[in-house]
């Protein structure tokens, strides 16, 4: 199924397809402050509904995750890295994804401070 993701004031948006059976909230620094709730999708399965260069990019600790935001508005659709086994993954952050009952999807909670 396909889910349309976008900032507050529609400047960065994405399509991601595939089901949403649950989401990540890590308590890193970063995604703490954001709130967000994580759907990983494979990158070949999320296309781009604007340009790239609409949103901006952040990095931290040790660069490998490209938090994407909205440099207008400052919300965070998405984020992109690779999983364990190196494949290019997108973080979709599903409260960016309009009419979606947020409350009957299951939350997986990862312990991103400890690492």
């Amino acid at each position: 199924m396909p889910y349309r993701a976008s900032c507050h004031c529609g400047q960065v948006a994405l399509q991601a397809d595939g089901q949403i059976t649950g989401v990540m909230s890590c308590n890193c620094s970063m995604c703490r402050r954001k709130g967000s709730l994580l759907w990983f999708v494979p990158r070949e399965q999320v296309q781009l509904l604007t340009p790239e260069g609409a949103a901006a990019t952040y990095t931290f600790n040790q660069h490998v995750i490209r938090h994407r935001f909205c440099p207008r508005c400052g919300i965070h659709p998405y984020g992109e890295g690779t999983d364990p086994q190196g494949r290019a993954m997108v973080a979709v952050n599903v409260r960016c994804i309009d009419e979606l009952d947020l409350d009957a999807i299951p939350v997986q909670h990862f312990d991103g401070r400890s690492l």
